[in-house]
């Protein structure tokens, strides 16, 4: 489920114009663009035509390799056209299979569970079975990470199947082979080969027929490490877009890592050498700071809470100069964790904002049993809550301590009398996890749902 949040990086190059790409308008709200290190043979007059073909407005991540720290560029919405021409029309049969919708996990409705929506890019009509298949394993990789892994109830994950002309991707194995795809992905964009770029405005099209899609995932039908992170606030509602080579071992930390950016609203930890020194405001984002531990702790601000506790990235958390893309002037909270490298963990207070950001669109309690209208005191109710949750029930306010952590009940085995009258069952959840330490994070965890029922 969407609620919406807007997150404003603060720095000093400014939030990124908005670009119109096939009617469609995608703000991208980045946080910078660093100097990008273009690969040998980058430059000529391809690269040249590629820049002149379309508008260079949307920020992204890009990363050379499992394992290095990321870097940004800018790219253009649109796949450049001499990649983007299309071969040949779809049949009647593969127009017809073409943006259908299929559920991987079910664990409740849409407007109680984050929403996650996987696209495959270069599968052609016959492949469909072969992208559902690395969706599903992509997911199965991303959900072994905490706190996903944690928190596996909250989300329902859904294919959108793009049906291509071509099979595999364009830049793979080399630059100068081109394929027609659905969504036009291409290696060696902006003249980096690891840099997995998309058309943004047909991956929005395709998002569209999922079920309100909270994060979106291309996947590339490619062996080939590459992959991107997108800054974008979509008309559909996503808030950026996660690429990635669909079968890589390692392609699943690029989703991960920008999942800490669009679920958690987390600041890259990592930065440049020439950024120089910090010298602008506090910055939003939980994760960077320009005050000390002992600062924090003093002042009772950010993960202050966390200071001097062992992290699951390593270490001990407390305040490593450099991040938010500068060496001098910010801090952040360990040494190592995956904002800042691939391969790692989230650091205790990630794991916190990530918790959260979960909590933003899924709620700590759900249910199929409709509220719109009374139920009989026979009537079964179900509900669904994270695993260590706490639930409790109540009739007309009275806690039943007997039926508490109880998922499945009936009005009458709650004590409901039948008297004729309308009474009220409630239930109530709470996620007492240690993982979240604030309060005002911690009221996020808490849910609850009402039934009336009828005598």
């Amino acid at each position: 489920m969407r609620r919406r949040i807007r997150s404003r990086i603060r720095g000093r190059i400014p939030l990124r114009t908005a670009a119109v790409a096939g009617g469609i308008a995608l703000a991208a709200a980045a946080a910078m663009t660093a100097p990008a290190t273009a690969s040998p043979g980058a430059s000529g007059s391809a690269a040249a035509a590629d820049a002149a073909s379309s508008q260079r407005a949307l920020d992204v991540e890009y990363f050379t390799g499992p394992g290095g720290h990321p870097r940004h560029t800018e790219v253009p919405a649109a796949t450049p056209e001499r990649l983007a021409r299309a071969a040949r029309s779809l049949s009647a049969k593969e127009a017809a299979a073409d943006g259908q919708v299929g559920s991987v996990v079910d664990n409740g409705t849409t407007a109680d569970k984050l929403d996650v929506v996987f696209i495959g890019d270069g599968y052609t009509a016959g492949q469909q079975e072969d992208f559902h298949a690395d969706a599903r394993s992509k997911w199965e990789q991303m959900s072994a990470v905490q706190p996903y892994a944690s928190y596996k109830d909250l989300f329902n994950v859904w294919t959108v199947d793009a049906v291509s002309n071509q099979s595999g991707v364009s830049g793979d194995p080399s630059k100068d082979v081109v394929k027609d795809t659905a969504l036009g992905s291409y290696f060696w964009c902006d003249g980096t080969e690891r840099l997995l770029c998309v058309d943004t405005a047909k991956v929005e099209s395709y998002a569209a027929k999922a079920p309100q899609a909270d994060l979106v995932v291309v996947l590339s039908n490619s062996t080939k490490y590459g992959g991107a992170g997108y800054t974008l606030t979509s008309q559909v509602g996503y808030d950026g877009i996660a690429t990635a080579a669909s079968d890589h071992a390692d392609s699943d930390q690029i989703a991960v890592h920008e999942t800490g950016h669009s679920l958690g609203k987390l600041a890259d930890e990592y930065f440049y050498p020439e950024y120089g020194t910090y010298t602008g405001a506090e910055p939003d984002e939980s994760n960077a700071t320009k005050l000390s531990a002992a600062q924090l702790t003093a002042q009772q601000k950010k993960w202050y809470r966390w200071i001097g506790q062992t992290s699951p990235d390593g270490g001990t958390v407390g305040a490593y100069e450099g991040g938010r893309y500068y060496p001098k002037g910010i801090n952040r909270p360990t040494d190592n964790s995956i904002m800042r490298t691939l391969g790692r963990e989230f650091s205790l207070p990630g794991r916190e904002a990530m918790i959260a950001g979960f909590y933003r669109h899924a709620g700590a309690l759900s249910s199929r049993t409709a509220t719109a209208t009374a139920v009989k005191r026979s009537a079964g109710i179900e509900v669904d809550v994270p695993e260590g949750a706490s639930l409790k029930w109540y009739v007309d306010g009275a806690e039943v301590t007997a039926a508490n952590g109880r998922t499945s009940v009936t009005p009458a085995s709650l004590g409901v009398p039948s008297d004729g009258t309308t009474h009220k069952v409630t239930a109530k959840a709470t996620d007492a996890t240690s993982a979240v330490k604030d309060p005002a994070l911690r009221k996020l965890l808490s849910g609850s749902r009402t039934w009336k029922v009828t005598g």
